[in-house]
């Protein structure tokens, strides 16, 4: 028996137990692509990015800022392998956004920068978007505005029947994923410390971008209008 614990929002939790509750073949895992699981490697990255997109902007070339990061060790980091790894998850995110993104993330504010990064997260990670969108957005248009950790681990066992990588996730690299994506809606704005979702208000040119995409990336965000 699994004793529970409280999380830091405050809710009562079990330990995250991955293993589906009905049986799924081969067959349907082939069929369901996999989900990209290395968002462990940090939150939003707000400061990792104002390094990394100049100079995308100026070089035009992920690899070489990758480079460029890890031979200069632009991002601080204390160890080789540490130093690598950061400039590969920040250049990542950093490569779904246009260049007309990019530049708005150079010269915006705070939180015009937070939403840009949060829709980032989001087209890089399946899993995240899927969670922005049937999870995030789902409980702010059913003006339901908790949000704790056990809505995660819920989502994470509805993805389970139907990914092997998920339902193999050790509850370690579980708590360090559940503790990312709660820790990007908080540096985003979209969440409050104690766990009630902030609603999106986003900046003009923010909306105009994220509306560009069909369907619009707005459905990531707790606001009324997905603009599909």
């Amino acid at each position: 028996m699994v004793t529970p614990n409280v999380s830091a929002h405050g809710d009562t939790l079990t330990d995250f137990d991955p293993r589906p509750k009905e049986v799924h073949t081969m067959a349907n895992a082939r069929r369901t692509p996999r989900y990209a699981l290395s968002f462990t490697s940090g939150a939003l990255l707000m400061r990792e990015a104002l390094i990394a997109a100049p100079l995308y902007l100026r070089e035009h070339d992920w690899p070489k800022v990758r480079e460029l990061i890890a031979e200069d060790n632009l991002l601080q980091s204390r160890t080789v392998a540490t130093r690598q790894r950061r400039a590969r998850e920040v250049a990542q995110r950093l490569a779904v956004l246009t260049d007309e993104e990019l530049e708005l993330l150079v010269d915006s504010t705070t939180s015009e920068r937070g939403h840009l990064l949060w829709a980032a997260a989001c087209r890089r990670y399946d899993l995240i978007a899927e969670f922005a969108e049937e999870v995030l957005r789902e409980r702010f248009l059913l003006m339901t505005p908790a949000l704790n950790h056990s809505h995660f681990d819920s989502f994470l066992r509805n993805k389970a029947l139907w990914h092997d990588e998920v339902a193999a996730l050790k509850e370690s690299t579980v708590a360090k994923l559940r503790s990312n994506v709660f820790r990007m809606l908080i540096e985003a704005g979209l969440l409050s410390e104690n766990g009630n979702i902030i609603p999106a208000v986003l900046s003009a040119r923010v909306s105009e971008m994220l509306s560009a995409r069909k369907p619009s990336d707005i459905r990531f965000f707790p606001a009324a209008r997905s603009g599909r």
